[in-house]
């Protein structure tokens, strides 16, 4: 990375990335002998010092299980899960911390609140998803429909990549009791206008569910603005470790929902009459937890909490901005969704090459990108496409890394023309 692409950088957006690029040890190593460019932050980002460091001094000073341990390891692992639930609680702007459920991730949360909310549903019942939702928005609720006789009904989408409101307009309706979707496409990098289609459904007495896997890495959500009954995002694309999540929900709806996994922690008292269930938000956390992962995640919001948020996203914007004015320097290349309100994501296809082998060319140029259908196949067959290319940034990406993406599809573009 040159000087001046920082500098450039800086001077269009006065965040500093030359400085933020130093807090990721792994941005600095090099593959297939070139300087790696990371360009897959919508599959998993990676993790700053503060991140590495606080699940080291974890381990290494405080490590113990939590919460019953009458010690003081005990006591400080303790201290450390919660404050980080605490911080998770900020983030989101929940009123309580009995609102913030540990998961493994996304997928996991929102199983669990498919699951919790089965009992309610019935044949006939309707649960909206958009059409270009992640298969851990789709597949769970297909599987709860398949049990109680409710349908899976999609929400259209746009060629551009928008929301077709019109669409959701002419399916919510007095059948509808769920309304479930993602607030970013991680596909199409759109942001969905879920404020105001939270606001109709709970109209209705429509229960909503917001997947935040792929939007709280680039701005901080507020649920309480919001107004949704659940929101669910992961650990690992906020730029903290693998193997945990976080479901937010209303507290009401999660007195009443039943647990999702029996076992430990989550239980008040066991006899062979009569379980009886612990308070929020322990009832949904059967088991030894991952302590160290969220105590990671915590770090992970505090590092980004250290940043000049604005500066970030308008630095994030110019990645984009410059991705899309390099488009047309590439013969046969076209974006798959193009919508005016999007994150830094960019999917993309180029005439007469497998997205695979986009993939496999870049790799060998060192620029890491995610090649396939994302795990989003009713969007892919909507596109008529099997599979695209995708170039996903975050805010310690340059624009020299933009340029350099560019320079690597163009050698790919001639070597097959």
């Amino acid at each position: 990375m040159t000087d001046l692409s920082v500098a450039n950088n800086a001077s269009k957006t006065g965040f500093d990335v030359a400085a933020v690029r130093q807090d990721f040890p792994i941005l600095s190593q090099q593959v297939n002998g070139k300087p790696m460019v990371y360009l897959d932050n919508g599959a998993s980002a990676q993790k700053p010092v503060a991140v590495l460091d606080a699940m080291d001094r974890y381990y290494r000073e405080m490590h113990s299980n939590v919460h019953r341990g009458a010690h003081t390891l005990g006591d400080r692992a303790t201290a450390a899960f919660e404050d980080a639930r605490e911080t998770v609680r900020r983030f989101l702007n929940a009123e309580s911390a009995r609102q913030v459920i540990w998961t493994r991730g996304t997928t996991e949360a929102i199983n669990l609140v498919a699951n919790g909310l089965a009992p309610r549903l019935k044949e006939g019942d309707e649960i909206l998803v958009s059409h270009m939702e992640h298969h851990a928005n789709i597949v769970p609720w297909q599987m709860v429909a398949e049990r109680t006789g409710a349908k899976v009904v999609p929400i259209q989408v746009h060629p551009n990549g928008e929301l077709d409101l019109d669409s959701f307009n002419s399916l919510l309706g007095e059948r509808t009791r769920v309304l479930a979707i993602t607030h970013v496409s991680n596909v199409l990098g759109t942001v969905n206008p879920v404020a105001p289609l939270i606001e109709q459904a709970k109209a209705q007495g429509v229960i909503t569910v917001v997947d935040g896997a792929q939007a709280v890495p680039h701005f901080k959500p507020d649920v309480q603005a919001l107004g949704c009954d659940f929101y669910a995002f992961s650990s690992h694309k906020l730029f903290g470790p693998t193997g945990i999540g976080v479901l937010y929900g209303r507290e009401q709806l999660l007195e009443e929902i039943p647990p999702y996994q029996g076992g430990g922690e989550m239980i008040e008292r066991v006899s062979f009459e009569r379980t009886t269930w612990n308070t929020l938000p322990y009832k949904f956390e059967a088991g030894t937890p991952a302590i160290a992962e969220a105590v990671g995640l915590g770090a992970a919001i505090d590092y980004l909490d250290s940043l000049d948020r604005p500066a970030m996203e308008a630095s994030e914007k110019a990645l984009l901005a410059r991705a899309n004015e390099l488009v047309e320097t590439v013969p046969g290349m076209s974006v798959i969704g193009t919508a005016p309100n999007k994150v830094p994501v960019m999917s993309f296809k180029i005439e007469g090459l497998h997205p695979s082998d986009i993939g496999t060319l870049l790799d060998q140029q060192g620029i890491e990108i995610r090649t396939g259908h994302h795990c989003a196949m009713p969007l892919m067959d909507f596109y008529g496409v099997p599979g695209t290319a995708r170039a996903s940034f975050a805010f310690y990406n340059t624009l020299e890394e933009v340029d350099q993406l560019f320079t690597g599809l163009q050698k790919i573009q001639r070597l097959f023309a």
